[in-house]
Formats: structure tokens, C-alpha cells, sequence
């Protein structure tokens, strides 16, 4: 019998290379542009972005405000005069359709997916995150996908993951187990419900010392274990 019963992984950068489908959209929304874009370009945007959604995750602005204010900065850092609407809408179009799996996901999935009830939770645009994970070979392997932008709050808020517990039948706190890579969204907000929690952390950064992590991995395959006890 398995330690968790029920597993709550994040999708972007623990299951769903989240990286790569950003740079590929980026550079394939400006070329519609006529702009090609330098490694600085899209290393700039990609660190824009990630401050933008921190700002989102903080109840600082709005999913519709995010669309565009990323990119509003991202131009205005680099000289850029463009429709700034219309580059947003053409990054999201092409981001919908760029699926690329993290190393290891589909096996870890598969094996998990024989013991235990598997479910996405993520911020995100659903279009997106749709058009990304539907397509997928990890889609059937999973009873359900809770998208922020769908239940109508965004991690780490403790009513994102009320919202998710109410749609899991038969719901157990005790047995179930937060995978993802993210201190500020997914570890902060599985423990501030009293979930167990799965830290990603390839790069081996430091532990906050006020976050009480349950586990701590470098590896997706290492979360295996610790889901089965074994």
C-alpha cells in the first residue's frame, strides 16, 4: 500500500518543460513580427516573466493584467516598438501548442499512476495549459486538472486548494502528497493547508529555514519512494 494515496503535482517545470515551450513561442510570436530575438533578448523576457507571475501569485494584479504587462516591460526594456496586445496574443497562441515533457515525467507518472490517484494543479491560463497538457502522453494518467485560472484562484492561496480538494472524491489530507518546484506557489500553499510536501529542486538551492518542507529532491524519479514508502 502506497505512503500517499493522492498526488498533487504542479505542471510547468516538474512535469511540463515550461522553459522550453517559452522560449519557443517567444521567438515564434516576434518572427510574426519581424524581430529576432538575441539569447539576452530571451533570457530577459523569460526573467521578466517569472517576476511578473510572482507579482500575480502576491494578489498584485490580475490574470488579465498579466497577459500584457509582461510584455509592456519586456518592450520597453529592449527598445521595442510593437502592438504590445497583439505580441501578447500571439505568444499565448503559439505557447498553447508548444508540449515538451521534463526528463523523466512519463515514466515517474506511469509508475506512480498503478498506486495512487494522480491530479495537476497549476496558475495558468486554461487555454494554455490545455492546449500544452491535453495533447500530452501524462493526460491519461490523470483523473483531473485544476487550473487557477478555471477555479478562480491562483496558488498558494489556501482557496485554490479548498477549491481543489472539493472536486477529489473522497478527499484525505492525511494521504496526500504537493509535488512542484516552486517555494513561492506550491510548497507555500500545501503547507499552509496542512498537506506534505515534495520540494523539486535540481539546482539544489538553499532551504528557507521558516518553511517546513517534508522532502526535499533533485531528481522527479527520487518523488517514487516516497510516494510508495518503499
Amino acid at each position: 500500500m502506497a505512503r500517499y494515496s493522492t498526488v498533487l503535482f504542479d505542471a510547468d517545470q516538474t512535469l511540463l518543460d515550461f522553459k522550453r515551450s517559452e522560449r519557443a513561442a517567444l521567438i515564434d510570436a516576434l518572427a510574426s513580427m519581424g524581430v529576432t530575438p538575441s539569447e539576452d533578448m530571451i533570457c530577459g523576457y523569460s526573467e521578466i516573466n517569472s517576476a511578473t507571475w510572482k507579482k500575480l501569485e502576491r494578489g498584485e494584479i490580475t490574470k488579465n493584467q498579466l497577459r500584457t504587462v509582461r510584455f509592456r516591460s519586456f518592450c520597453q526594456a529592449y527598445g521595442l516598438s510593437l502592438d504590445v496586445p497583439l505580441l501578447a496574443d500571439r505568444y499565448l497562441d503559439s505557447l498553447a501548442t508548444q508540449s515538451f515533457l521534463m526528463d523523466g515525467a512519463l515514466e515517474v507518472c506511469r509508475t506512480l499512476a498503478e498506486y495512487c490517484r494522480l491530479y495537476i494543479i497549476t496558475n495558468g491560463i486554461a487555454a494554455v495549459q490545455h492546449g500544452r497538457f491535453d495533447p500530452s502522453p501524462l493526460r491519461p494518467l490523470f483523473l483531473d486538472t485544476f487550473i487557477s485560472d478555471e477555479l478562480g484562484a491562483e496558488k498558494p492561496s489556501p482557496e485554490f486548494f479548498k477549491r481543489v480538494f472539493a472536486r477529489i472524491p473522497d478527499f484525505d489530507p492525511r494521504t496526500t502528497l504537493v509535488v512542484g518546484d516552486s517555494l513561492t506557489s506550491d510548497m507555500a500553499g500545501g503547507i499552509a493547508v496542512g498537506l506534505d510536501t515534495c520540494w523539486l529542486n535540481p539546482s539544489d538551492k538553499p532551504k528557507p529555514a521558516d518553511m517546513p518542507i517534508t522532502y526535499i529532491i533533485e531528481k522527479l524519479e527520487d518523488v517514487i519512494p516516497l510516494v510508495l514508502g518503499r
